[in-house]
């Protein structure tokens, strides 16, 4: 009979961490929390001393059954949930759930599902660590007390469903903030210059741009402006006044932290930030690999540390000495600088064994897990190599008083960039001809002006925000693909075409939050909570002072708002759907599960039906529209409207083009376009 338990989160680890550990060790799931605060009521009892009140999870019951079960025949049990503040808390909340305070219970921590980080882990195991507990419960019972006091004024005032969050709301704010800073843009006009010269010997003419006069930088602002200075430099000689050779050198990238993973991921890969962590954390809870068994292949997914283990370091430079040669290796480790906002408990994102290359693991992972794997090991590999080096050259180009200049770099030595190469370090090389040196006489071939204007800042996407909110210091690794998921459920905020837009809805709940919760929205007020929480993990604040010193002042808005805020209404959007019953236009409204259609003529009229999203293509069997439409399971198709008296239905999104060799319906196939008569086998790439 096994002597230890060992409980860990996700059923997923389960048979993973068993093969580990060996018959002695029984190893069970929790499925993540087992107790909360209660679903209807604040669940903190503000007159005494802010004590949460947890109850069991509905649907747990079974679980901690089968637990207690599990608990009663073991000498030992270790609690082995994630490595955060989450982990920690749901392994006390175990510890209370299950009455272990008289059992032999441990705390054990790994960064990375492996035989010897499991292993090495029991060798270490300890206490919870009761500051990291009260830091999660901080964080809980905060973001309870603002959904549960601020959500219900929102109903009241605008429509039920709504919801308000600690973070959530700072997100829409900036959100909003950048929304109305692109509608009050005032472009401003701008000229730049060309100067295109030929040099003897060479095909291609040296073309310069205008830098100002030799004493300082000057931009070009206006058409009058262009004119004086064209008219001056056409009667000047253009002369080389200064030839600067140098080397430049591009060090290698950091590690991934959840942050920076989360935004590559988006760029490269046009992942969501939910997406990303999805399949990461497939990736660490462990992949079935042939001949090795299931394993966990990249580290712990939730860090924002750049930090490396010796042993890693250790591994990877042997690889990278052995696969690309000595003069890759970069022999010692880098780091991000010290950051007050940095937890560094963790490592960086990395792979567990750098020896295991994305292509030899490539028909064990789905072709998602493949690209995001890929993505980290190449990341990984490069961040422990040497910088990339360049040779530069700046030419100066002077005429009368006037300054043209032109740069240029060549690579020398390509470095880490042998591996990876960042979406930003795509860079054209400018070759300059050869032979040139200051003094030089230079013969004007053209001179070309071209206006443009200043551009706004771009929407947000949702790596842009995920990088705004890291900077600002709101929210934790853990919190970013949530909050992005909450916005996006609410119907605050719409994605298209990768970008975040507001909508009515959200910019109604974003202007109440200011004009009644102002420090709420506040982002500075919100990122220095953030630090109070870190305080609470680290045993430097307690945390019923930061919960005490919070509550008053909500509780005061809370009452202020509910006495002073002006309801405000929310046209429903119209659908050009019309109500059978009585001829009306049906509305958009927003259920539990989504979108309906409803009659406005309500209460007259009660008709409603399902809203099906159009896509713009017509049914290839009766002509009517086809619809995107879910299974019971959730899974999206494609079908007819007019189901079901047409049963045509489609897995692939149909484009509104139709094949130029058969007539036939075209799919998205990836980035091309694929004909659905396989025999007709037509396919075109999207152009972008």
């Amino acid at each position: 009979m096994a002597k230890n338990l060992v409980i860990v989160e996700s059923p997923a680890k389960v048979k993973t961490i068993k093969k580990f550990l060996g018959s002695n060790y029984e190893v069970t799931a929790s499925n993540g929390h087992v107790r909360d605060l209660p679903k209807s009521q604040l669940g903190v009892d503000v007159e005494n001393d802010y004590e949460p009140k947890y109850i069991t999870i509905r649907g747990k019951g079974d679980i901690l059954a089968n637990l207690r079960k599990e608990v009663k025949k073991a000498d030992k049990i270790y609690l082995a949930t994630d490595p955060d503040r989450e982990g920690e808390a749901i392994s006390w909340h175990l510890l209370k759930a299950l009455k272990l305070e008289d059992k032999k219970v441990y705390r054990i921590t790994f960064n990375e599902i492996t035989k010897n980080a499991v292993k090495e882990s029991l060798k270490n195991a300890r206490e919870i660590n009761m500051d990291l507990v009260n830091a999660q419960q901080t964080r809980r019972i905060l973001d309870r007390m603002v959904g549960y006091r601020i959500s219900p004024v929102l109903w009241a005032k605008v429509k039920r469903g709504l919801s308000a969050g600690r973070v959530q709301s700072v997100a829409l704010r900036i959100i909003c903030d950048r929304e109305e800073e692109i509608n009050s843009f005032i472009p401003e006009e701008y000229w730049t210059l060309d100067a295109s010269f030929r040099v003897p010997g060479e095909k291609k003419p040296l073309v310069a741009k205008y830098y100002g006069t030799k004493g300082q930088k000057a931009a070009i602002s206006s058409k009058e402006q262009l004119d004086t200075i064209l008219a001056e430099v056409r009667n000047s000689a253009f002369q080389m006044s200064e030839v600067k050779k140098g080397e430049r050198a591009k060090k290698a990238p950091l590690p991934f932290t959840t942050s920076t993973l989360q935004q590559e991921a988006s760029k490269v890969l046009n992942f969501s930030t939910q997406k990303t962590m999805r399949l990461a954390q497939q990736l660490y809870e462990g992949i079935e690999i042939k001949g090795s068994g299931t394993v966990g292949i990249i580290t712990y997914l939730r860090t924002d540390s750049t930090r490396v283990s010796a042993e890693a370091e250790a591994m990877a430079e042997e690889y990278i000495k052995k696969n690309y040669g000595e003069k890759y290796a970069a022999g010692k480790s880098q780091a991000a600088k010290s950051d007050k906002k940095i937890q560094d408990a963790h490592e960086a994102i990395r792979p567990t064994d750098i020896a295991r290359t994305p292509i030899e693991l490539k028909e064990s992972l789905s072709r998602d897990q493949f690209r995001l794997y890929q993505l980290i090991w190449k990341r990984f590999t490069a961040s422990r190599m040497q910088a990339a080096k360049y040779e530069t050259t700046s030419i100066k180009i002077d005429a009368g008083e006037h300054r043209f200049t032109v740069s240029a770099s060549k690579l020398l030595f390509d470095g880490f960039m042998s591996v990876y190469i960042d979406e930003d370090d795509k860079e054209e090389e400018n070759v300059l001809v050869k032979g040139v040196d200051a003094g030089t006489a230079l013969a004007l071939e053209n001179l070309e002006g071209k206006q443009h204007f200043t551009q706004p800042a771009p929407h947000y996407t949702e790596a842009s925000l995920v990088r705004a909110l890291e900077e600002l210091g709101i929210g934790r690794p853990s919190t970013y693909a949530p909050t992005i998921t909450t916005i996006l459920a609410r119907r605050y905020v719409v994605k298209e075409n990768r970008n975040l837009y507001v909508t009515e809805l959200g910019e109604v709940v974003n202007n109440m939050m200011k004009d009644a919760f102002p420090s709420i929205v506040d982002v500075n007020f919100t990122a220095n909570m953030e630090a109070l929480l870190d305080g609470v993990e680290e045993g430097s604040v307690n945390w019923k002072t930061v919960v005490s010193n919070f509550y008053p002042d909500l509780d005061e808005a809370v009452k202020k708002a509910e006495k002073d805020l002006k309801e405000v209404a929310i046209a429903d959007e119209v659908s050009d759907e019309v109500c059978e019953l009585c001829g009306r236009n049906m509305v958009i409204k927003y259920g539990p599960h989504g979108r309906f259609l409803a009659c406005p003529g309500f209460p007259e009229c009660r008709n409603t039906k399902p809203y099906f999203e159009k896509i713009g293509v017509e049914c290839p069997k009766c002509g009517k529209d086809i619809v995107l439409k879910k299974t019971k399971k959730g899974r999206k198709y494609y079908g007819c409207i007019g189901n079901p008296e047409c049963d045509f239905m489609v897995w692939q999104k149909p484009a509104k083009e139709k094949c130029p060799r058969c007539g036939g319906l075209l799919f998205y196939k990836g980035n091309k376009l694929a004909c659905g008569d396989e025999n007709c086998g037509y396919v075109t790439k999207i152009q972008e």
